[in-house]
């Protein structure tokens, strides 16, 4: 069957939601909406790319208008807005690397910064697991965290072993040795990042099982 094809003139909704990254196409109507209020992400770099239309940007007090063809980013921790121009909507493709709740936040008028927003799954159009026991669930996660510490410990240990021996391969001039070395220090760095991976996607399956969710669209 292969890989699926996505049309931003009807599949306007999240696509992908990994911890890694959530990619949707969005479309906006004129008039007042929720992108139009200042907000920002704690790890997130969004980018938006405009497929028709017009719009326009705040990003960190800087404001610009795009069209079809046109893009651009908001870092993490960004503050920024979108506000459609003119009188027909807006198609865009966006995506927000990485996902990880909670994942919008939201400032007062006097721009002081509110409480974090935990976000039911349904807002990212998944499921919330409303099967697991939550205290089995809370204990996977505390699982994830001691494994991931143990493994970052250890990749540490690697990492100051090696680095003595890719200083003196680089100051000798022996770029064979120093790739060889690399490569032994990429290893359980590499172990490190997927159970980080593994660690946030746990935590999205809990965070939307706790305490009061705010729905922010």
């Amino acid at each position: 069957m292969g890989f699926t094809v996505y049309d931003c003139r009807k599949d306007i909704r999240n696509i992908l939601v990994t911890p890694q990254i959530r990619a949707r196409f969005c479309r906006m109507e004129p008039g007042p909406g929720s992108l139009d209020k200042f907000h920002t992400h704690d790890l997130g770099h969004e980018i938006f790319i405009i497929l028709s239309g017009q719009v326009e940007f705040r990003i960190s007090g800087v404001t610009k208008k795009l069209g079809p063809g046109q893009m651009c980013y908001a870092l993490a921790d960004e503050p920024h807005s979108v506000r459609v121009l003119g009188e027909e909507p807006v198609y865009m493709y966006l995506s927000v690397t990485p996902h990880i709740q909670p994942t919008h936040t939201q400032y007062s008028d006097d721009g002081k910064r509110l409480s974090p927003q935990f976000r039911p799954s349904s807002d990212y159009d998944t499921e919330t697991d409303s099967i697991t026991p939550i205290n089995a669930l809370i204990d996977h996660h505390v699982d994830i965290a001691r494994s991931m510490a143990a493994i970052a410990q250890n990749s540490a240990h690697i990492q100051e072993q090696m680095a003595a021996a890719l200083k003196q391969a680089l100051a000798e001039g022996d770029e064979h040795a120093a790739a060889e070395i690399r490569n032994v220090m990429w290893e359980p760095l590499l172990e490190t990042f997927k159970k980080a991976n593994e660690l946030a996607e746990e935590w999205n399956t809990l965070a939307p099982r706790v305490g009061a969710l705010h729905t922010y669209r």
